[in-house]
């Protein structure tokens, strides 16, 4: 897989947080931004919330995601739509999770399935949340990654607990333009770290590391074979 292609994605925590290859950051520069403001609400929005839910739930495997609690965008940020009970939290992720520089950040078309596990909903989810009600009540980009850092400095959002991750495995995701829903995987979220810790990034590792320095993080990915509805992801030839 390509690795320029990888550093593009929608990390939700977030992914994603995407963090662009230096080349890519130059390409922006020179070219016009695609996206340059927020697009009207409801291009964000998903008009069936049983369709929202259900895109949702497609991040993980049915035996994960059944008894996860699920979150859907309202008008002035997520809100609970099913509750859960195993813990997991499920959302689908629009392009303000990207990072500061990245050129999809107001992309209307990016939905980012995503299926948080319990220390992750408590210590990832947050930040998602609070993200989307700052842009949700009309803050700007530079507003929001200011609000987020006065709060990330005071602590009034949660340190990163050991073990959160995330899934990531919907066939019906739209990460970003060039990625389109790239690849099955799954995410980890940590305190900024080395990517030598996990022996990411390194010739035939399968492990991929990304830093989101606005959240303070390093994220590990780790593409995985299957979708959540069990068939095969496609290969990449080269």
């Amino acid at each position: 897989m390509k690795r320029e292609i990888v550093r593009t994605i929608l990390f939700p925590i977030f992914m994603l947080a995407i963090v662009l290859s230096a080349a890519r950051r130059g390409e922006a520069q020179d070219a016009k931004t695609p996206y340059p403001s927020m697009a009207p609400i409801e291009q964000y929005r998903i008009a069936d919330r049983n369709a929202e839910i259900a895109l949702a739930r497609s991040a993980a495997p049915e035996s994960i995601s059944r008894d996860a609690e699920v979150m859907v965008l309202g008008g002035h940020g997520y809100e609970t739509a099913v509750k859960g009970k195993n813990g997991f939290v499920c959302i689908v992720q629009r392009s303000w999770s990207a990072g500061i520089d990245d050129p999809d950040f107001w992309n209307p078309k990016l939905r980012g399935p995503t299926c948080f596990n319990p220390p992750a909903a408590r210590s990832y989810l947050p930040l998602v949340i609070k993200k989307t009600e700052m842009i949700l009540a009309g803050k700007s980009k530079a507003q929001m990654f200011e609000g987020i850092k006065a709060r990330l400095d005071k602590k009034e959002l949660p340190a990163q607990e050991t073990g959160a991750m995330c899934y990531m495995l919907s066939k019906e995701g739209y990460l970003s333009d060039q990625a389109g829903h790239w690849h099955p995987h799954l995410m980890f979220f940590v305190p900024q770290t080395g990517a030598q810790t996990w022996g990411a990034d390194l010739p035939g590792s399968p492990i991929l590391a990304s830093e989101d320095p606005e959240d303070r993080l390093t994220i590990f990915m780790v593409p995985v074979a299957k979708w959540s509805d069990g068939t095969a992801d496609a290969v990449e030839k080269h």
